[in-house]
């Protein structure tokens, strides 16, 4: 593996124009530019494709792939978008030629008036020096600290759980999952008044933004919610910046929530973060983190609720391993495998981070077609991990097929929840160990009962989770 030298300088990312019009125009004329050399697919305007796109994209990019193969375009309001589907496009993009992609260009780009340059909207040498220097903040003693407050928070919350009710557990778990990112990120007081509950309020808030519609994104008016996601951004730009200021003045070796120890944190020749850098890393691990652990836990509890012979292997495998007692990181991720399997299922079925946006540096060619420079890629994980060659009844929900031995039988490319390469979520074990300690904790005292009649329905933005949240019954594990 390279080494990464972060005792060369580097220059801070190029600003990206906030302006409609003028990414309309560049994109029209980089279509332009590469005219005659899109892959094949359906690139007539077309309102009712775009509209799919945002609300049900899985039929429409199955479709494709059925009838163009693993790489083809497809055309989304003004633009030409090239989609690769499939283990070996994945591991493509991923692994084998990321040289050729840019994440700042893609619609990533479209983050940074709320993370500013944070590992998701940064490349190249920018992105690897602060990759390199924040490693050591995700390292499995770190995770092991985090998992302090991951169980505080989780014991608390599941306490509340009234047993023969009917709660919202997508509700539940985003509450969770926002008081664990403000004491293991940021490391306030999530019930505190105007520092972790107003940081909690105002980040739900700006977030708020990429979860509507794109034709409403662009209003700047006041009142328009790019007016709300500004002023939520001062707020947390003035409880964030001043955390850093307090730690920075009185650093406490005590502290290992993430942005404590980012603000302690130097390259290899003693340079550090300056304020501005942590503050966009945090908020970017506040995204990254704080919706995909919802998404992924409410997915897992509505699978367990229609499969209730998963739910009895899980509590076998736990009462064995744990008698009861609180599972440490290292009993989740090396004694509880049918756990583990449980989990690889839900993320085949529900990629939180579903898909993966980029804009084509350097033409290439994949598949027999010719990629061209400037052009919006995506790969998706979502209709990858539905491809009936690659995953047998890839509707159904099977945790046996992440057995080991199957797991390690799989395409390269094949399962991809996380990214790969270089770029593979930096907060994957983070995630991982959160999910299954609460998942595990919550077993231990109670069952979630789906209700009868009830379907559930899939929104995209910004991240997969069930549209409308998911209502289920709770009751004691014992009843």
């Amino acid at each position: 593996m390279a080494t990464v030298d972060t005792t060369a300088p580097v220059a801070r990312p190029p600003e990206r124009s906030g302006n409609p019009l003028r990414r309309v125009g560049g994109d029209l004329w980089d279509e332009w530019r590469g005219r005659g050399r899109f892959p094949p697919g359906d690139t007539d305007f077309s309102w009712a494709r775009t509209h799919q796109i945002a609300h049900d994209p899985l039929p429409l990019l199955l479709d494709a792939y059925e009838r163009y193969g693993p790489v083809f375009s497809l055309r989304l309001l003004h633009s030409r978008v090239v989609f690769m589907l499939g283990p070996e496009a994945n591991h493509f993009v991923t692994v084998g030629h990321p040289e050729n992609f840019h994440w700042r260009e893609s619609s990533f780009g479209d983050l940074i008036p709320l993370l500013g340059d944070g590992l998701l909207t940064v490349d190249e040498d920018y992105h690897d020096r602060a990759r390199a220097i924040m490693m050591p903040a995700f390292h499995r003693e770190q995770v092991a600290v985090a998992a302090e407050a991951m169980t505080i928070e989780a014991d608390r919350a599941i306490a509340a759980l009234p047993a023969g009710e009917v709660v919202d557990v997508y509700e539940w778990m985003r509450n969770l999952a926002m008081r664990i990112a403000m004491r293991a990120l940021l490391g306030l007081d999530p019930d505190e008044a105007g520092k972790g509950a107003a940081a909690a309020h105002h980040f739900e808030r700006a977030l708020g933004y990429y979860g509507i519609d794109f034709g409403l994104r662009l209003l700047r008016g006041p009142g328009s919610p790019w007016r709300r996601l500004v002023a939520s951004r001062e707020v947390l730009d003035e409880i964030v910046f001043a955390e850093i200021a307090r730690r920075r003045a009185q650093p406490d070796p005590g502290r290992r929530d993430i942005l404590s120890l980012l603000c302690g944190a130097r390259g290899a020749a003693g340079e550090e973060f300056s304020d501005r850098e942590i503050r966009d890393q945090v908020m970017t691990l506040m995204f990254a983190g704080h919706d995909t652990s919802t998404s992924t836990l409410t997915f897992m509890l509505h699978e367990l609720g229609r499969h209730p012979e998963a739910t009895r292997r899980l509590h076998e495998e736990q009462d064995r391993v744990l008698g009861g007692e609180t599972p440490t990181p290292q009993q989740l991720e090396r004694e509880m495998p049918y756990l583990e399997t449980v989990l690889d299922e839900v993320l085949r079925l529900y990629p939180p981070a579903w898909i993966g946006p980029r804009r084509v540096i350097r033409e290439f060619e994949f598949g027999g077609c010719t990629v061209p420079r400037g052009a919006y890629l995506n790969y998706c994980s979502w209709a990858s991990h539905r491809l009936p060659e690659v995953f047998p009844q890839p509707e159904a929900f099977i945790p046996e097929r992440f057995a080991r031995e199957r797991k390690a039988a799989l395409p390269r490319g094949a399962y991809v929840p996380f990214g790969g390469g270089s770029r593979i979520c930096i907060g994957k074990r983070f995630g991982q160990t959160e999910v299954k300690l609460v998942a595990t904790k919550l077993l231990q005292r109670l069952r979630l009962e789906s209700l009868p009649g009830r379907t559930m329905t899939i929104r995209q933005m910004p991240t997969l989770s069930p549209r409308g949240g998911l209502r289920m019954r709770v009751e004691d594990r014992t009843s």
